[in-house]
């Protein structure tokens, strides 16, 4: 279920380990993506749906630790975040992106 961020338009995915999974309202007409944030650290993940991995797109703050850690979130919740992309954007999800 997705919520929203009180000041902006943020609908959060996922909160799990400290890690704040969201993307912002705006960026549909970008590739599938997700941003995190844990603390001082941030970062945006594109989401490869057809190899079923993700890539780095930027980070910020980001620890070796924390880099491993994101990464095995986003990717253990991989079907999750792209659901809730397709429900939000209203994207076939039978689409290449």
């Amino acid at each position: 279920m997705l919520t929203f961020d009180s000041v902006a338009p943020m609908p959060t995915i996922l909160r799990e380990r400290g890690w704040r999974l969201f993307f912002y309202a705006d960026e549909g007409h970008e590739p599938i993506h997700v941003h995190a944030r844990k603390g001082e650290a941030e970062c945006k993940f594109w989401l490869l749906r057809p190899l079923a991995t993700i890539e780095e797109a930027w980070s910020y703050n980001l620890t070796p630790r924390l880099e491993r850690e994101i990464k095995q979130l986003i990717l253990s919740h991989f079907d999750v975040i792209a659901q809730a992309w397709d429900d939000f954007f209203g994207v076939d999800e039978n689409a290449d992106n």
